[in-house]
């Protein structure tokens, strides 16, 4: 039914959206099936961002919505300190089976940003356990966004989500990766810039080790514009916090659950973080959850003193949520019984090879791509940044596909479900908007 002309829209402040320019002209969706949106007119909307990188297992999937109204009937809430309810378990049991071997103590959140957070007093909960109580300086990357907490916001590199806010003490910055001189047009992992994981050493001299509790970076930055690590920098970053004992935690919130073609992108790298991050693909965008995973290291680590202890002064009122448990559970079995934690391996070449094919299009200056991911960056307009890419964001829904925008970047990221031939619209659409986006 159309919303545009009969529904008031000035109560509601908008997320991330410019609310004056959204509100004078806005794009409502209405309905969601499978690998597509549709618009309050009507249009069928090509799905190219998997909701905001999340909707892994396409939309309005039957059993998740039986799962979560099953369990709305059957127990809608159950209070999570100093009580419990099965699903949760069973749920962290399933995640358990599916991390890498020993990330298998899990901590129930609600979003990406709680994920952060938590994981982030973790990390320094664990360093005073083992005796190393000054460690409490955090380490995050520039150009990294690690969501909306302080915390999240202290070790994120994205200027406009830090200059209105006052971010914690005591923490610091990596360089980010980004070398489009070197690295243009990159097909999976960029050849240069292994070395700038060897800004975590610097940090350690200007430091001290004995100060640093964790360092944290996104895998794949994805918020920031798609900037997969050079080769071997993961690996050079966890080698580093080994020898001088920091915690490595990678946040996956968004390469979490299939995006890579693997489980998780510690699987696809082969680098095993202490600590990683989820949500978004947990409950298929559903219900709002996220999980962090920890070494059982940390965990064993916390288990100390009286029995009776709370061992962590941390958690949610709607940590394990019951309701979000059974979106989970549902999640899980569809993306086990189909497939999708691995499909994105054999659509990896397809999906290359058809973002690559706009680099002859109008005003792109680089691509990259990874997995089901893909980053394509504009040349700004002279004076007004990020307005080309803006302009191409409202002329693709208009056209019936949906992507993100962060400034002059594209970023694509379709639900995992996504066919051949629903890769090439997504591609002629964008090849068709680029070519008007003057």
């Amino acid at each position: 039914m159309p919303l545009r002309n009969s529904q008031p829209l000035d109560a509601q402040w908008m997320p991330f959206t410019a609310n004056r320019q959204f509100k004078a002209a806005p794009r409502m969706i209405v309905q969601a099936a499978g690998m597509y949106y549709t618009s309050d007119n009507g249009t069928k909307v090509l799905d190219g961002t998997a909701g905001l990188w999340c909707v892994n297992a396409g939309h309005s999937r039957r059993e998740i919505a039986d799962a979560v109204s099953e369990q709305i009937l059957t127990l809608d809430y159950a209070p999570g300190f100093q009580m419990g309810h099965p699903l949760s378990f069973q749920f962290a049991e399933r995640l358990a089976e599916l991390a890498p071997a020993g990330l298998d103590r899990i901590f129930f959140t609600g979003s990406g940003s709680e994920s952060v957070d938590t994981a982030l007093k973790i990390a320094l909960a664990y360093q005073r356990a083992i005796g190393q109580g000054a460690r409490t300086r955090l380490i995050g990357r520039e150009r990294g966004y690690h969501g909306v907490g302080f915390g999240g916001i202290s070790v994120g590199g994205i200027v406009s989500n830090r200059r209105t806010f006052l971010g914690l003490p005591g923490v610091d910055h990596l360089r980010h990766t980004h070398n489009p001189q070197l690295n243009a047009f990159s097909r999976g992992l960029p050849e240069h810039g292994a070395e700038l994981a060897d800004d975590l050493e610097r940090l350690v001299q200007l430091h001290g080790a004995e100060t640093i509790a964790a360092v944290i970076v996104e895998p794949v930055a994805g918020s920031t514009g798609v900037l997969p690590p050079p080769v071997g920098y993961l690996e050079r970053l966890r080698e580093i916090a080994t020898r001088h004992g920091i915690l490595l935690i990678f946040d996956e919130v968004i390469t979490g659950f299939g995006r890579l073609g693997t489980p998780f992108a510690t699987d696809y790298f082969g680098v095993k973080p202490d600590i990683f991050t989820t949500a978004k693909g947990l409950t298929n965008g559903t219900v709002p959850m996220g999980a962090v995973f920890c070494g059982r290291h940390i965990y064993d680590a916390m288990m100390q003193g009286p029995e009776s202890a709370i061992e962590l002064f941390h958690g949610y009122t709607y940590s394990g949520h019951p309701v979000a448990s059974a979106a989970g559970l549902a999640t899980l079995d569809i993306y086990q019984r189909e497939g999708l934690l691995t499909r994105g391996a054999a659509l990896a070449d397809t999906w290359r090879e058809a973002i690559h094919s706009l680099k002859d299009a109008p005003h792109v200056v680089d691509i990259r791509t990874i997995g089901l991911i893909a980053g394509i960056e504009l040349q700004p307009r002279s004076g007004a940044p990020g307005a080309r890419a803006y302009d191409t964001f409202v002329d693709c829904f208009e056209r019936g596909l949906l992507i993100r925008v962060t400034g002059d970047i594209i970023a694509l990221s379709p639900p995992l479900t996504v066919l051949p031939d629903q890769i090439d619209a997504m591609v002629a659409t964008l090849r068709a908007a680029l070519g008007r986006a003057v």
